[in-house]
């Protein structure tokens, strides 16, 4: 983005929201371009190849999976919750803190939003994509998951609606149906733009039909804005919502470990935290590939670092209680899980989380850390890797030790369980990598609003 004499600052002039020189007409010229003119990099093809053949192990491990049933995973009695549920709350929670950057802080008018929100949502859509493809191929009998839906049927048998597991399908339904239709609406006023600016035929009905009509009148622009912040108000809810509901299906239960009443928010913490470090993963070479440092700039990489911050002390002080409750309870069979935790076979997966989600991202802190990107790079990398050991060991590490000393066991992972793993990552980056190639990564209508309202707050 070429500078232009009229320049626009935010309202700290060392970190400004949008680079000097940045004006409406060179974002919308430079971002629609990156879509319609562009030729396609090459780190795309490279990134979109390699996603493509993770995508392809997944498919081969859900073939075998469908042939020969959830016996190749490393499940076993009394661990029936391996790493297909673990990857479900971790897809779910990287989702949840998309919404809340793109839902949350829209209802609170962040500036700073507003170049972030796109990434942020587009990666909510495939992190629930992930998410809901677990708990599916969990079942064994993967073709029964109709069994979950609240449906009338021949032997009068209703799902048990009194089940944490039945609220967890009606909640991730609603999220999904709510985080697509979120993002979409979002995207209409830039397809709409996409579709002016134009060339080629098959580009223009593309986007004219997905512009759905879109001719920004002030009719549009009015019903617009009053379903955007009716979806953001909901969905801002609806993300506590979701994870709290899956916290329920821990904390329903009797297994020690799970039976905590802190599970609720001890999950939306963690999902706050978890999203806000994939974000931060994505908008840091988004940045770069893409040439956006004029409208993403230093101020939204240090706002999600403190975001990241903040997250990892709530969820620290939720590790404190877990240790903390047992012993003030008294129950036998909790303090022998957390001490096999402390100090089992399990103890390096969960001194591992507790390194990776609180005492690294401790070092957010120090503003010199933050401004370092690559060093910021690894500290989010380092928070989603702990968020996966973290579900895993609530998973895992408390089913291996419940109250009957008979049926303890030791949970090893097959070649199976890890390939799904990187199988849905693979799922992940390639859908992204399609939006990416396709639709704008920053929303250009939203841009225009904030450099007109900052031009205007300047008195030019």
């Amino acid at each position: 983005m070429p500078p232009t004499p009229d320049a626009v600052a935010g309202p700290d002039s060392a970190h400004p929201v949008i680079e000097p020189g940045v004006t409406a007409m060179s974002v919308t010229a430079h971002v629609s371009d990156l879509v319609l003119e562009r030729r396609t990099p090459l780190w795309w093809w490279v990134g979109f190849g390699l996603s493509l053949a993770l995508l392809g192990v997944f498919a081969v491990a859900l073939g075998w999976l469908f042939i020969r049933g959830v016996g190749i995973w490393g499940i076993d009695w009394p661990i029936s919750w391996g790493f297909a549920i673990g990857n479900y709350v971790w897809w779910v929670g990287m989702a949840s803190g998309g919404t809340l950057i793109s839902a949350l802080f829209f209802l609170t008018r962040s500036d700073w939003r507003s170049a972030t929100s796109r990434i942020a949502e587009s990666m909510t859509v495939f992190c629930v994509a992930c998410a809901g493809i677990m708990p599916v191929i969990h079942l064994g009998r993967w073709w029964y998951f109709y069994w979950l839906f609240p449906y009338p049927n021949t032997m009068s048998l209703w799902p048990q609606f009194r089940s944490p597991l039945h609220w967890d399908f009606v909640a991730i339904l609603a999220y999904v149906m709510g985080s697509v239709l979120f993002w979409y609406v979002g995207l209409i006023p830039d397809l709409a733009t996409l579709r002016d600016r134009a060339r080629r035929r098959w580009q223009r009905l593309l986007y004219g039909v997905m512009a759905m009509g879109w001719q920004g009148s002030s009719g549009h622009w009015r019903q617009f804005k009053m379903l955007y912040l009716i979806l953001a108000a909901l969905m801002a809810p609806l993300v506590c919502s979701i994870h709290s509901i899956v916290g329920l299906d821990f904390a329903g239960g009797l297994t020690p470990g799970w039976h905590e009443t802190q599970f609720p928010p001890y999950f939306v913490f963690g999902a706050a935290l978890s999203g806000f470090a994939v974000v931060l993963m994505l908008v840091m070479p988004l940045r770069r590939a893409l040439d956006l440092h004029g409208v993403i700039t230093p101020r939204h990489v240090d706002v999600l670092a403190r975001l990241m911050l903040t997250a990892s002390l709530l969820l620290s002080y939720c590790y404190l209680m877990e240790v903390f409750m047992p012993f003030y309870r008294g129950e036998r069979a909790d303090i022998i899980q957390v001490m096999a935790q402390l100090g089992g076979y399990y103890a390096p997966w969960y001194w591992a989380k507790i390194v990776l989600n609180g005492v690294i991202p401790q070092l957010l802190w120090f503003r010199r850390v933050r401004r370092n990107q690559p060093l910021l790079f690894l500290v989010a990398l380092g928070v989603v890797v702990g968020m996966w050991i973290e579900r895993f060991v609530i998973v895992v590490g408390s089913l291996h030790r419940n109250h009957s000393e008979s049926s303890w066991f030791i949970f090893v992972p097959t070649v199976w369980d890890w390939a799904t793993l990187a199988g849905s990552v693979g799922l992940f980056l390639t859908g992204f990598f399609l939006l990416l190639r396709f639709i704008p990564m920053v929303s250009m209508f939203e841009l225009r609003e904030l450099i007109h309202k900052k031009t205007a707050g300047d008195g030019r």
